[in-house]
């Protein structure tokens, strides 16, 4: 196949925004299951696969559309359960949203640590008991992540199975 061939240049383009859906999971500001998902589907319609990009495509609905409501309901029903508030992960998305542009690349973590902290400590009133209740924070982001990338590398499997079915 050449680059000239509309389905290469397709299927190359496909492939880059499932690299990109991969990397946004770790990148702030990548959509990563919404890339991985768009590059399937722009797969399925120009790729000339037919059925079998139909077949992925639908499959990676399902499991995008699952990870999605998984990445937010485990993490959030394990908070829930350790009795950090939704102030509380606001508070630590606002600051990190700010820290992002304040301090490049690790700014987005550094402001949502130090969010989460100060609403806890501002609401417990003790360091000693804002400090679990941070680590609770970071590891429900850190499984909310785990469960995204999960996702999204089960698309890219489905992607590449119907390369080599197509």
């Amino acid at each position: 196949m050449s680059l000239t061939d509309s389905q290469t240049v397709v299927t190359v383009v496909a492939g880059l925004a499932i690299l990109a859906g991969l990397a946004g999971v770790m990148v702030p500001g990548l959509p990563a299951l919404p890339l991985c998902w768009g590059g399937v589907l722009v797969w399925a319609v120009f790729g000339g696969a037919g059925m079998v990009g139909w077949a992925v495509f639908a499959a990676a609905t399902v499991v995008v559309a699952g990870g999605t409501v998984i990445k937010y309901a485990w993490p959030g029903r394990n908070l829930k359960r350790t009795g950090v508030p939704t102030s509380t992960l606001l508070a630590g998305g606002v600051l990190g949203i700010v820290g992002f542009f304040v301090v490049p690349v690790v700014g987005l973590v550094l402001g949502f640590v130090a969010g989460v902290w100060a609403a806890e400590r501002l609401r417990l009133g003790s360091n000693q008991l804002a400090w679990p209740s941070t680590v609770q924070a970071l590891k429900a982001a850190g499984l909310s992540m785990l469960v995204e990338f999960l996702a999204c590398f089960v698309v890219a499997a489905l992607w590449v199975a119907g390369l080599l079915l197509a």
